[in-house]
């Protein structure tokens, strides 16, 4: 695959740890809109569990960005929106397996965001996408 882009990281600035600084990219933009930790065949949510609702979330994402003729390894952004902040820091461990199964080893630009809550009131997690592929 043909690199489309390159990680951002300001001299003497510490490592980050499951993100990117920033990343700089050309090429065709795939954008996806916020996906929750629900069955998107049935919109029914299967489990209350923190880290299912993620596991399910990203799953989503992925979907979306295959839709879009993307994958994961062409992500560029990704904003997550966390309804309790206790429940994602307790989940972080099943959190990080999910996402490296589903998403691989690469670490887009990453935001996480407390909110007090989503459109969707059984939604414990939203994440929303952005990749960079080929044009």
């Amino acid at each position: 695959m043909k690199e489309l882009f390159a990680t951002l990281h300001p001299e003497g600035w510490a490592a980050p740890r499951g993100y990117s600084d920033g990343i700089v990219a050309s090429g065709r933009f795939v954008f996806v809109s916020g996906q929750v930790g629900w069955n998107p065949e049935t919109a029914a949510f299967e489990s209350d569990d923190f880290a299912a609702q993620a596991e399910r979330a990203l799953a989503n994402v992925a979907a979306v960005l295959r839709a879009g003729g993307a994958d994961p390894a062409q992500l560029v952004r990704m904003t997550w929106y966390v309804t309790d902040r206790e429940a994602y820091l307790a989940a972080r461990g099943p959190v990080g397996v999910a996402y490296r199964r589903i998403m691989g080893s690469h670490y887009p630009t990453m935001s996480l965001v407390i909110v007090a809550g989503l459109l969707e009131p059984r939604a414990l997690i939203e994440i929303e996408a952005t990749a960079v592929v080929p044009a």
